[in-house]
């Protein structure tokens, strides 16, 4: 095994990195989230132990994101958390450097582009690729994207959401803004403050998001308890939130969502407007995940629309499988990724 080369697809999240072997598939699916030491600058946890400190740190530890938007926001950081993370993926790693994919928003600069290689590379990376993230989401939901036929992937995440228009294995149109899941998370921080005079946490407001939200009236109007402090007293107090007002509370993010697929869909030519007629839109990511988010687009637009299964794990699913079959890569790629 140490001598067996161990190939590796990453998907890069804001919210989430998953980390994919090929051969083993995925190994990892951890939060991107680093508790750094303010005075050292030493890295004191990673991933879900990280996490559980947001909102419960000491003034010692910091609790930093540092992935924004999809891309790298501090390379130091990054490559810690990442080095953390491929320690607890691959505990016995291989004498052979790795050939790593990486996942990354379809609106990406050059720039960002050689933040997030210079990472791969400080990984031990042989070679590294970087590779849209609805290209590889469409992929990873089993759509055969090298047809000459328009298919259309809606690819919510963490910090962005994704919009492309793929025919003959390439983004005919594409497009992508920083709305996704972290601005639902705000959105519904922002109108509990606004709403209610209460300040909740960030870890608050994605437990509504999950466990009540919906983009659609639900049939049944749920409730859940949040406690937060009250900004008129200051004291901590507790209020029951029903699922109208965190659907309330993320609908201007969901219309956002919507004005960017009706500008791709009135840019798409004629021919490929129809095959999406046909083919319907693909939901992928985790913001897809939102009860009735699938209804809300498909009722909009008068076309079907469907969330991809495990739709989570489709970009870097869609990336492992170009580490079993090259082909579906770009011709430019470089001749010792094979």
């Amino acid at each position: 095994m140490l001598f067996k080369r161990q190939d590796i697809a990453i998907d890069l999240g804001t919210a989430t990195v998953l980390i994919y072997v090929k051969g083993k598939g995925i190994v990892l699916r951890e939060p991107s989230v680093v508790a750094v030491d303010t005075e050292t600058g030493k890295v004191q946890g990673v991933g879900f132990e990280a996490q559980r400190m947001l909102g419960r740190a000491p003034e010692s530890i910091t609790v930093v994101r540092p992935l924004k938007d999809g891309v790298i926001s501090d390379c130091d950081i990054t490559q810690d958390m990442l080095e953390l993370f491929m320690r607890k993926a691959l505990p016995r790693r291989s004498l052979l450097r790795p050939r790593i994919i990486m996942c990354v928003p379809s609106s990406v600069t050059d720039v960002e582009q050689r933040s997030v290689l210079g990472a791969a590379q400080r990984l031990g990376a042989k070679c590294s690729y970087v590779m849209e993230e609805p290209r590889a989401a469409a992929i990873g939901a089993n759509i055969d994207i090298n047809r000459p036929h328009g298919v259309m992937i809606v690819d919510i995440g963490g910090g962005t959401t994704d919009i492309a228009l793929l025919s003959l294995g390439s983004s005919v149109i594409s497009t992508s803004i920083k709305v996704a899941g972290n601005q639902f998370d705000d959105d519904i921080v922002k109108y509990m403050r606004r709403k209610h005079n209460l300040l909740i946490g960030e870890r608050t407001a994605e437990m509504l998001k999950i466990n009540i939200g919906s983009a659609w009236p639900r049939s049944e109007t749920l409730y859940s308890e949040v406690m937060g402090r009250n900004l008129l007293t200051g004291l901590p107090k507790s209020i029951k939130v029903s699922s109208v007002e965190v659907q309330e509370a993320m609908q201007d993010s969901f219309d956002r969502i919507l004005a960017e697929i009706h500008k791709v869909l009135d840019e798409a030519p004629p021919e490929l407007a129809a095959d999406i007629i046909e083919s319907g839109i693909v939901l992928t990511g985790g913001g897809a995940m939102i009860l009735g988010l699938d209804k809300y687009i498909s009722s909009t637009f008068g076309v079907n629309c469907f969330v991809a299964e495990d739709a989570v794990s489709c970009v870097v699913l869609g990336a492992g499988k170009c580490l079993d079959n090259l082909d579906y890569l770009d011709p430019e790629i470089p001749d010792d990724l094979y």
